[in-house]
Order: structure tokens, then sequence, then C-alpha cells
């Protein structure tokens, strides 16, 4: 007996387990391997041939084109910004608009991107799909350390059935995994999460710079404050880095003046009033200029002490 009733729909929880992920970079590359180890069937793309081998070293399979994961029940696109996931994308929804997917597919951007451009994003996928793919914004917080224990926060936007769908394989990449809304309410609870950490961030590296002009040893000055009210997760895992001016990158600190400026745009958006990240965006905008973006959001303490030379 023949059927039209077109392709089944996508199953992204654990009776498949296929997932294709697209970016297998410093926290790409440790979150796909986190999949693998949970028995997921995992095809990745990366622009290097080197990522991708050791994916495929790992159990992973390789693709050559981002196209080729078109049949996958779910897509992580793990790139640093939308336009890079738009121009990865761009063959993959041409297939799309010439054969749908299954129903139910999901593109899952988990970058930090524009709240308000991820919408746009989402209605471009459901366009070229035909209805039949979604996009679920899951930006993660936790750094590279997170990514390789599997213990990322993973903020989601979008409806709750594609959340639900999702559920699976977020949780095989982070331990908090909460939908927080609709589509860009992920970006969004992102946006907060950077506006916290990069100015908090800032106002450590202030701190040690003036307490080291003045005299202070910065790694006791941090032990104090970390058991005060200044006691922060930031303080705990930025502070050593800080103090031991060590700037080895765990992610490059330019994205930040990048996740800064979606908080004003969020903030325009809202109506809402961002004057610290207003701050936030001239400094980490200076660092970038600085020639410092490559290196690790700690690297905010060398911007700062390079400002006082001016």
């Amino acid at each position: 007996m023949t059927s039209d009733a077109g392709p089944s729909p996508a199953t992204v929880g654990t009776t498949t387990r296929r997932a294709g992920f697209v970016g297998l970079g410093l926290m790409g590359a440790p979150m796909a391997a986190n999949l693998l180890k949970e028995g997921w069937q995992v095809r990745g793309w990366n622009r290097s041939p080197a990522a991708v081998r050791d994916l495929e070293q790992q159990g992973g399979t390789g693709v050559e084109h981002v196209a080729e994961l078109r049949d996958e029940p779910v897509i992580i696109f793990m790139l640093p910004d939308l336009p890079f996931i738009e121009e990865a994308a761009a063959g993959l929804l041409e297939t799309w608009r010439s054969a749908p997917p299954a129903p139910g597919t999901l593109l899952a951007v988990m970058s930090s991107v524009s709240p308000v451009a991820v919408q746009a994003f989402g209605r471009l996928v459901a366009d070229a799909s035909g209805g039949n793919a979604s996009v679920l914004d899951a930006p993660v917080s936790g750094g590279t350390d997170g990514a390789r224990r599997g213990s990322l926060a993973i903020m989601a936007g979008g409806s709750p059935e594609d959340f639900e769908r999702a559920r699976p394989v977020l949780a095989a990449m982070g331990s908090a995994v909460r939908r927080l809304g609709e589509l860009g309410a992920g970006s969004l609870a992102k946006a907060c999460n950077q506006l916290v950490v990069g100015t908090t961030t800032a106002a450590l590296a202030e701190a040690a710079e003036l307490a080291e002009r003045s005299g202070l040893d910065v790694a006791a000055l941090f032990e104090v404050l970390s058991g005060g009210l200044a006691a922060s997760r930031v303080l705990e895992l930025v502070g050593p880095r800080l103090a031991a001016k060590d700037y080895t990158p765990t992610g490059p600190a330019k994205f930040m003046h990048k996740d800064l400026s979606f908080v004003l745009e969020a903030a325009a958006n809202a109506g809402a009033a961002a004057p610290l990240a207003s701050a936030g965006v001239d400094l980490y905008g200076q660092l970038v200029a600085q020639g410092l973006g490559d290196l690790d959001l700690a690297v905010v303490r060398q911007a700062v002490a390079n400002l006082a030379r001016l």
C-alpha cells in the first residue's frame, strides 16, 4: 500500500538520537563530544578539516557540506554569530526549498546571537522548509570548562513543542536546561547573562589594577572579596586569571563586545535603559581596538591598564 502522507515527523528524542553539528570550535567540539559519549550519532561540519577529523576519531561522522545534514532531526549551530550561521545554512535551506525536510525538524542556534535577528532567521527557515523546520535559540553559559563537563546552562527560546523535542539533545550537553519563552527569549536571557558577566569582569579588572598600583596583593584581595558580598561565580572563575594576568583564551574577549551590543539592541527594542551595557560596549570596543580581542575575557584588565597610559 502506498501513502501520500509525506515524510514522517522528525524525532529528536531517545528513539532517534541523531544530530547534526555545525561548528566544532572551542565550545562546539566538547559539546559534540558529550553527545557522542551519551550515545548520540553525530554528523559534523567545520570550516577547518582538523576539527572534523577529531570528531571522527571520537566516533562521529564528518561531512563536507552543511547541506548533507538536511535529513537530521536536529541540527545544532555553534558558530560565532548569526551571519556566520546564515552563510553556513544557505545551502541547507536551498535544498529544503526544493525538497522540504521531515515535519518537526529543528535548527538549534546555540551561539550568542541577536534576540531580534534570530526571530527573522526563524521566519527564513520556516519559509524555506515549507513550515516543516523551526528554529530554537538555545545559547549556553559555562565556558569551555562547562562544555567539557556537560554542565552548561542552556537558555532556550521557542515553542513548548519544539523545546520538548529538543530537550533530550540539550540535556546531553547541559545540566541546567530551561525554556524562557518564544523564539528570541533564549538569546535575550544570554544577553542578560553577558551583561552581568561582562560588567562584573570589567569591575574586577578595574579593582585589580587599582589595588596593584596602590600596593595591594590582588590575589589576597580577591580571596577576601570572595568571603563577602562581592563573592560571585565570575570572581571564582575569572578572578584567578585576572590576578595572574593569565590571558590564555578560554573564549575570545572580542565576543563580549558583540554580546553587549545585543544588550543595547534589546534594550532599545524594549524601551529600557542600559547604562552599564553602554559603558561595557565602549570598554570592550577599546579592548578590540587595542588588538586584544582574541585573548581571554580576563584581558580586559590589560585593556584597563592601557587606558591609564593614554
